[in-house]
């Protein structure tokens, strides 16, 4: 009926082609509510810095949670509009929640900090000191 997708969206790059495996592999219904957001994980020497794309959230819609060594991050979409009230000619933004999960096991928890401005969540997890395993001398009997 009516395309209204600007510019021609090309449907050859690999974020769609992985998209796309998803939904074929989990199923359409289960593959919205599965979707993972996009991370960069950048080594910083003292420190890794991990971005999350969340565009779109509230801050109060995003949660940082510590597990042990495993720090979950949530982030909820809520519907404003009824579907109801509107007749949609196309569709495309998602409602519901977005969750990933990362090992902490390298990283120092009780210094991570967080920030979140443009749709950009940036957690900065300083590393643990590496400390050489003990060294001994063992007696051969």
């Amino acid at each position: 009926m009516f395309e209204l997708t600007p510019f021609g969206r090309n449907e050859k790059n690999l974020f769609h082609f992985m998209d796309n495996f998803e939904r074929s592999f989990f199923g359409d219904t289960f593959g919205e509510t599965f979707s993972q957001f996009r991370t960069d994980i950048v080594d910083r020497g003292d420190k890794y810095l991990l971005q999350a794309e969340l565009p779109g959230f509230a801050k109060e819609d995003i949660h940082i949670d510590l597990n042990g060594d495993n720090l979950i991050i949530r982030a909820e979409h809520h519907s404003q509009v009824e579907e109801k009230e509107h007749t949609f000619v196309r569709k495309e933004r998602r409602y519901g929640s977005y969750s990933r999960s990362f090992s902490m096991a390298n990283v120092k928890t009780e210094g991570i900090t967080a920030s979140y401005k443009n749709g950009i969540l940036e957690l900065e997890l300083p590393k643990k000191e590496e400390t050489p395993p003990p060294t001994r001398q063992i007696d051969i009997m």
